[in-house]
């Protein structure tokens, strides 16, 4: 991934004919630090392209220009990098498929929560810079003072005790140390229950198991933090051996 921005930072493009849409998703995203262009139209996109280099593009599928499907098709055969997260209306399986069959890295459903664009923006910057990525041979993830046995599915303590895991306990750590310090809304802890997940209590549960086993060392209960309104976060660096 390119350091287009001032210090570094990568540079997103909001690219929506929609000027209500792109005021609002802009202003969502100012919150990160990102460097933040946006367009109207796919003319505007490509000038931008030319001009200078740009890490993701949340584009619009439907453009009074053009369609995203074919700038995306476009930008793949070009060999560029950028990672395209493709934003619809349109909701269909095939439109899905399509849109990621043609090169889009993600695709998200008009209307869509704003915190979960963000959550699918730093995952996929964060993928492109390499980071995050678990070790193909790791056999364990540091978390704090714990190590996750990846392969036989259980904790280990800094005395070498065992802690056994249940296997939702064990996606929910692994979906956490997947994505450290990064706040995790119900919706994405528990993708299979997507629709209603904001309702449901049962993520609570599974979190309040899991920092029960956490809180068997001094400070593991603080490994993982409630973001009210928002979700959960694993406040700890992640490294793997």
């Amino acid at each position: 991934m390119s350091d287009s921005g001032p210090g570094g930072r990568a540079t997103v493009m909001v690219v929506d004919d929609d000027a209500d849409i792109r005021s609002l998703i802009v202003g969502q995203l100012q919150q990160e630090n990102y460097r933040l262009l946006s367009a109207a139209n796919l003319g505007e996109l490509r000038r931008a392209l030319q001009d200078e280099p740009i890490d993701l593009i949340v584009l619009d599928l439907n453009l009074p220009d053009g369609d995203g499907l074919s700038l995306c098709r476009e930008l793949r055969a070009e060999g560029s990098p950028v990672q395209i997260i493709m934003v619809t209306a349109r909701g269909s399986a095939v439109d899905r498929v399509l849109g990621l069959e043609l090169g889009a890295d993600d695709y998200l459903t008009k209307p869509f929560e704003p915190r979960e664009l963000l959550v699918r923006i730093r995952n996929l910057l964060r993928r492109a810079k390499g980071e995050g990525t678990r070790p193909t041979a790791a056999r364990y993830a540091h978390v704090g003072r714990w190590r996750l046995d990846l392969q036989q599915r259980r904790l280990v303590a800094p005395d070498d005790r065992l802690v056994m895991l249940s296997s939702a306990e064990f996606r929910l750590l692994s979906r956490f140390i997947d994505e450290p310090n990064v706040v995790l809304a119900r919706e994405v802890l528990l993708p299979e229950r997507k629709a209603t997940a904001a309702f449901d209590r049962s993520i609570d549960l599974q979190v309040s198991r899991l920092r029960q086993k956490l809180a068997a060392i001094a400070g593991g209960d603080e490994l993982i933090l409630t973001v009210r309104g928002e979700g959960y976060v694993l406040a700890c660096e992640v490294d793997y051996s």
